[in-house]
């Protein structure tokens, strides 16, 4: 050892001893110990960086940590706050705010003036112009769109639409009934009610109000079919869909001339299949006689060998939620199980299948999980999903196309529609509650093989930034890469992490492709401000489970190649030698194909049937909040 390495040596343990003797430690919260550490750290750092290229000669973003000692302390100081501080939030739940209705007056329609005092009785022959002359100005409570296309229609239009004779017309009747019938298409009738005119006395002022009153409660049912009752990007920031407008002027001409204004009515809401069989099971379900409900503990436990009274209504539970293949291998255990006293031989089976159809374990043991997913909704939960599942469809295109990608998140399933071929589907993996999975529309553009991911500065600031705060090189220990606003690469050692907390320094951060790229091998890509995108992922062991929330909000796919192939039209031979070239490059998608990620918990597969799923994300309770804010809006301005 020479003279120098024996002076440092000795420096060190008398600030070591200096450090430890005054309160210097305590001030910046470090014991004498841990500066010793620190300082060693220090060194080592120090050493690598004499060694760097020189076109790296300070910290991107700020005076690099070599800094002199206050500094850094300072430095180290604004760390320790950051790290009990920032995070970036997800999307938040609102506190619902309905449609405003506003007063509409109608005045400024009436340009015949009659000498009248309002009360004389109406002839046949007069014209919507002069009876509106007759009365007294009238006003009501619409909703904005709604009093527009009134005043439009009949300053343009000076004729009834709804009365002959001086009174309610054939057309009027039938108007009024089919509203009455909203019910069935998860609509409430209450929304649209109006009462015939009565009487002679003031009839120039009960027939202006049921004119209009009855054209305003049209063109609220014409909307509310054709876009629903409720904004979804009111509920909440996960919601991300255009509202759609409608030509509500442009209606009431096409109802004036309609010979079947019963039919019309009806025909404004959603008319596809799915529709079809989402008003055909409410409709079922409102006319069936009540079915008994089965009850299970949710803390029974029985095992293979075990006797326990609720088997009878475990056997009854998978009768009832069991698919018709399962019911059918299992007729005789199932039409004979309800009196078993012992759980063994065929009952197992029969629940090990029914555990396996569901994702769960097939153990046999009847616990919590199966429990919950033998359990049904009740009647009335259904009648529930079914009118919110109508409203949902509602936001979404009246037509989804010959081809496209629909994702159901409570199904935890995306389905590929290619015109009359077999519908492709397969399980999914969505984001976990805390970062939910949006619900939006947009187009497929390509296939991206062998991706970078790029990381989210949610991700960056809330997981990593933590790891970086222990240790600056933690991105490069992993394989990262990390570039600044410029594009130049830099060692994850040199960047300001709390300036980027702060959003004082900009840089970007991604994961090169390989095995344990998080999008996997591949990711189909569809424009969107929230990063989200269908892939691969290295975590395949996750679709094990039945309730799949396990992403950051992407969608993860089990079987990526082949819906990347029959995107593309290809054999998936074709994506495997893609993939197989080990480089990263894109294949275009040419044709258009719409993919929906939305969020059913009532919704008919293929053959029509509806299933029903649990809320996995508690959406169902905000928006039948927004639906009744939405009818007691109404309620109060009738």
């Amino acid at each position: 050892m020479n003279a120098l390495s024996v002076f440092r040596k000795t420096l060190r343990v008398v600030l070591f001893a200096v450090y430890a003797a005054t309160p210097v430690a305590a001030a910046y919260g470090q014991s004498a110990q841990q500066f010793w550490i620190n300082e060693q750290r220090r060194a080592a750092d120090y050493q690598q960086y004499r060694y760097r290229q020189w076109d790296e000669p300070r910290r991107y973003g700020r005076a690099r940590a070599y800094a002199p000692y206050g500094e850094e302390r300072a430095y180290g100081q604004e760390t320790r706050q950051l790290q009990s501080r920032v995070e970036i939030e997800s999307p938040e739940y609102y506190t619902y705010e309905p449609d405003t209705l506003r007063t509409v007056r109608f005045s400024d329609l009436c340009d015949v003036k009659v000498a009248s005092n309002g009360s004389s009785p109406i002839s046949e022959q007069l014209t919507f112009a002069e009876v509106c002359a007759a009365a007294e100005p009238i006003a009501l409570r619409v909703l904005p769109e709604v009093g527009d296309a009134l005043k439009k229609y009949y300053a343009e239009h000076s004729r009834f639409v709804w009365i002959d004779g001086g009174k309610a017309s054939a057309r009027a009747r039938a108007a009024m009934a089919e509203l009455a019938r909203a019910a069935r298409f998860g609509l409430s009738p209450a929304d649209y009610q109006v009462s015939l005119p009565a009487g002679e006395a003031g009839a120039a002022q009960r027939l202006m109000r049921f004119e209009l009153n009855l054209s305003a409660k049209v063109l609220t049912y014409v909307l509310d079919a054709t876009r629903g009752r409720v904004a979804p990007n009111r509920i909440s920031g996960y919601h991300d869909l255009t509202r759609k407008t409608i030509d509500l002027a442009g209606a009431l001409v096409d109802i004036a001339r309609t010979d079947d204004v019963g039919g019309y009515l009806a025909s404004r809401n959603p008319d596809n299949p799915r529709f079809r069989a989402l008003v055909t099971a409410l409709q079922n379900l409102q006319n069936a006689a009540p079915r008994r409900q089965i009850a299970i503990a949710h803390d029974t436990w029985i095992e293979p060998g075990d006797s326990d009274p609720a088997l009878s209504s475990i056997v009854a539970a998978i009768g009832h939620t069991a698919s018709p293949a399962l019911k059918q291998k299992y007729a005789d255990t199932l039409s004979n199980g309800e009196t078993a006293e012992r759980y063994d031989g065929e009952l197992v089976a029969l629940v090990r299948d029914f555990q396996r159809e569901k994702g769960l374990s097939a153990d046999g043991v009847v616990g919590p999980r199966t429990i919950g997913a033998m359990t049904v909704d009740t009647s009335a939960e259904k009648i529930g999903k079914l009118r919110l599942a109508m409203e949902r469809l509602r936001w979404l295109p009246r037509d989804f196309g010959g081809q496209y990608v629909f994702l159901n998140e409570p199904a935890f399933e995306v389905t590929y529609i290619n015109g009359a071929r077999k519908p492709l589907t397969m399980p999914v993996i969505i984001g976990k509650k805390s970062r939910q999975t949006y619900f939006f529309t947009e187009q497929i553009e390509a296939v991206e093989y062998n991706p970078y991911w790029n990381v989210p500065r949610s991700i960056l600031i809330n997981e990593m930034l933590p790891k970086l705060y222990d240790n600056p090189g933690y991105l490069d220990r992993v394989g990262y890469e990390v570039s600044t606003a410029s594009g130049r690469t830099v060692s994850s050692r040199v960047v300001d992490w709390v300036g980027v907390a702060r959003d004082r320094t900009s840089v970007d951060v991604r994961q090169p492709p390989g095995a344990d790229n998080a999008l996997g091998r591949l990711k189909i890509k569809f424009p969107n401000a929230h990063a989200i995108y269908l892939h691969d992922t290295p975590h395949k062991s996750l679709f094990r489970h039945s309730r799949r929330a396990f992403s950051h909000g992407c969608v993860r796919l089990k079987h990526p190649r082949v819906l990347a192939a029959a995107l593309l039209g290809k054999p998936v031979d074709y994506v495997d030698s893609r993939i197989a070239e080990g480089k990263n490059d894109t294949d275009p998608v040419n044709v258009k194909i719409p993919v929906y990620l939305a969020y059913f918990t009532a919704w008919p597969d293929q053959q029509g049937d509806v299933h029903y799923y649990d809320d996995v994300y508690g959406r169902d309770g905000y928006l039948r909040k927004a639906l009744e804010k939405t009818e007691a809006a109404r309620r109060g301005a009738s």
